[in-house]
């Protein structure tokens, strides 16, 4: 990522960051160079392109080809009832545009595929899964690894949900080569087993929960501030208020 000179506005708007020694000038001018994908203008989604946008990612992209419905405004806050019938990429595109001018945005309507992922995440230096489905998460995870793309993917239950960053092809400290997706999911679950938002419903706030935290491990990544969760998955028990955190290892391939 190429840093990129901030302007006397972009250091007033980003003073907050700037003023962090973890991120400092360099640190936000990186924000600024980055090129992040979104999988999914939903529920995941919408926070995690709101607060990377005002955060100055340079470049966002958005992966999404529905349509806002009613229902989706519970939870999906990018969009307000106006944008109801508009596509999902075209109203996040608009929000993102009045949070921060300095945002480029891409719109990709269309859905992730297998025909068409490699092309979507090439060019991207992160990708963030706010997918609502087993097939797109293991799609998604698999050309990430396969174009060792980092990826920040994220999960979510009626009331709960979990976390993870993977960097497979990169080495952990003893050595070894940090776990893929598949590592932690071997395989989907037979369809049927797990129930869908609309199926079992979903409280919207959780959604927010999960999609900020994973905003915060892009910029983590981004600026190299802390210690992203590689090998690490953080689970949210909404109704418990608590958060557990365990470590997974590379298996054997």
């Amino acid at each position: 990522m190429s840093k990129q000179p901030l302007n006397s506005e972009e250091i007033q708007r980003y003073a907050r960051h700037i003023i962090l020694p973890e991120i400092g000038g360099a640190g936000q001018q990186a924000l600024k160079a980055a090129r992040v994908l979104v999988i999914g203008a939903g529920g995941l989604g919408a926070p995690v392109l709101q607060y990377l946008a005002a955060a100055g990612v340079g470049m966002l992209g958005i992966v999404d080809d529905d349509t806002v419905s009613l229902s989706n405004l519970q939870r999906q806050v990018i969009h307000g009832t106006p944008d109801i019938g508009r596509v999902k990429a075209d109203s996040a595109m608009d929000a993102l545009q009045r949070i921060n001018p300095h945002v480029n945005v891409l719109r990709h309507v269309e859905r992730l595929d297998a025909a068409n992922a490699e092309a979507l995440l090439s060019g991207y230096d992160i990708v963030v899964d706010g997918s609502d489905n087993f097939a797109t998460r293991y799609l998604a995870a698999d050309t990430a690894e396969r174009l060792e793309i980092t990826l920040v993917t994220a999960a979510v239950g009626r009331f709960d949900g979990s976390l993870t960053v993977l960097q497979p092809w990169k080495m952990a400290a003893d050595g070894r080569l940090n776990p893929g997706y598949r590592d932690l999911f071997p395989e989907p679950p037979p369809p049927g087993v797990v129930p869908s938002c609309a199926e079992a419903g979903i409280v919207g706030a959780l959604t927010g929960i999960l999609g900020t935290l994973q905003a915060m491990e892009v910029i983590k990544i981004i600026t190299g501030a802390g210690e992203p969760l590689v090998g690490r998955l953080l689970m949210y028990d909404g109704l418990a208020a608590r958060f557990e955190t365990i470590k997974y290892s590379r298996k054997a391939r």
